[in-house]
């Protein structure tokens, strides 16, 4: 048996005590914003692609079937995009470390993975950006 096997029973439901790794993501969240360094850049706005994941123990809305007790993505996903839409930072870096420091600090994640990507910012290229991991993977 896992050292941590068992079970504990949270909101009337058995749970396993085996640590959770599970991951909640939002792929492909199209914002448009005003970002870049350059002038033209200043004055258009450009749509930003995020991937995020986030850690989370899915085993007590897993068992309680209430979305009360999950990490909401609709919303992570509304915070962010007014967050962006307000946004006007001319890095991409900047913006991927705020959002991912949003994620965490508002919604309680221990650790989150957040690609930003910035179609058509190269020629030649499908999109360009960062992808950042903060905080720790393990619950």
């Amino acid at each position: 048996m896992h050292p941590a096997a068992g079970s504990r029973t949270l909101y009337g439901y058995r749970l396993s005590l085996i640590a959770a790794m599970d991951t909640v993501f939002i792929e492909d969240l199209r914002i448009d914003a005003v970002i870049g360094i350059y002038d033209w850049e200043r004055r258009v706005r450009q749509t930003l692609s995020f991937d995020i994941e986030m850690a989370f123990d899915n085993t007590v809305p897993a068992a309680s079937d209430d979305i009360a007790h999950t990490l909401n993505y609709k919303d992570v996903s509304k915070r962010l995009i007014g967050y962006v839409e307000a946004s006007g930072f001319g890095l991409v870096e900047t913006l991927a470390e705020r959002c991912a420091a949003i994620v965490r600090e508002e919604f309680g994640v221990a650790w989150v993975r957040l690609k930003l990507s910035k179609p058509g910012a190269v020629r030649g290229a499908k999109a360009v950006g960062v992808c950042i991991e903060r905080g720790t993977r393990t619950l």
